[in-house]
């Protein structure tokens, strides 16, 4: 899929992307691809390098090696031409509380150089109160102030969104027509670029995802392939007892089992064990459901749990 204003197929790329602080290593070779279109979740804890990432998205910090693009346009060396047709969530807390609501979305449009053509629908869509236009940003509560970045950063309706946490501190309500928005403007084409740690919203809203820990990529895929590729759990209750070859199937491993029943770990392909069970009579077959947030937890509990750290990513989010 490609945007008609743009004409290219990838909205973000970057390229061996690092950054050092003197000896501290921020991000290392982050190599990333995100297609035009998409709703691209971008993971990990505090510390892991989201905002440094994003910052040279946005060509605020100068990167100690590689290249990010938007568009096509190096973010540093042509930042003008890769910001705009873009939009950026400022952090609530760095608005300026002088400055009245109104003023603030007025000042952000004129900074965009477009129309706020989605200004009154996304105020609508945030129940945002507009009496409260009229009043300093200093006496708005947390929410209000991450609702009214919202508003500025998405009102001039840009082809990129780069949001960082773009939900914090609105209530669940809220936060549900928000991802609604997000999902109607990427039905018309734009592409959205965000950062979270509700990996239950990431898991609703996003396409694709990508997983970075300790300043390094480690997972880039869709999410639909991060969970064929997770281990999965099931339970299975047999009309007899529990047949020892079960533990001989392949990506197969028996976590406990008593005279009837057994409980079994599934690394990959399920389709071994499916086989397997049409060859035996099963009274009971349970199959947990896979989850972003155990998917997510292993990329980060992989040291404390025993099991092998993943490798880094050495590319761009997988094909679906």
């Amino acid at each position: 899929m490609s945007d008609g204003r743009r004409g290219v197929e990838t909205a973000i790329a970057t390229r061996g992307l690092t950054k050092r602080y003197g000896h501290v290593a921020a991000l290392t070779d982050v190599t990333l691809t995100v297609p035009v279109g998409t709703i691209y979740g971008f993971l990990g804890p505090n510390g892991a390098g989201k905002t440094t990432t994003i910052r040279l998205l946005m060509g605020f910090i100068k990167p100690t090696a590689g290249t990010a693009g938007i568009f096509g346009h190096d973010t540093w060396r042509d930042g003008v031409a890769a910001r705009q047709d873009l939009g950026f969530l400022v952090p609530a807390d760095a608005l300026y509380p002088d400055m009245s609501g109104q003023a603030l979305l007025a000042y952000a449009a004129r900074l965009s150089g477009r129309p706020p053509t989605l200004q009154a629908p996304l105020l609508k869509a945030l129940e945002f109160p507009e009496e409260a236009l009229g009043r300093r940003l200093g006496t708005y509560s947390k929410g209000m102030r991450q609702k009214l970045a919202l508003v500025a950063a998405i009102q001039h309706d840009p082809a990129l969104l780069i949001l960082d946490e773009p939900t914090d501190g609105l209530d669940p309500l809220i936060q549900r027509r928000f991802e609604e928005f997000l999902r109607e403007l990427n039905a018309r084409g734009r592409t959205i670029f965000m950062s979270s740690h509700d990996l239950a919203e990431v898991e609703r809203v996003c396409e694709r995802v990508a997983v970075v820990r300790d300043g390094h990529l480690v997972a880039a895929e869709t999410i639909a392939g991060l969970k064929r590729l997770h281990r999965r759990t099931a339970s299975v209750t047999f009309a007899g007892p529990v047949p020892d070859a079960i533990a001989h199937v392949p990506h197969v491993a028996l976590l406990a089992r008593s005279a009837h029943r057994a409980d079994l770990a599934i690394e990959g392909d399920l389709n071994p064990l499916l086989r397997f069970l049409a060859t035996q009579q099963v009274s009971d077959f349970v199959l947990a459901p896979p989850r972003l947030e155990d998917i997510f937890l292993d990329f980060y509990g992989a040291s404390a749990n025993g099991r092998a750290e993943p490798e880094p990513a050495a590319s761009g989010a997988a094909k679906s």
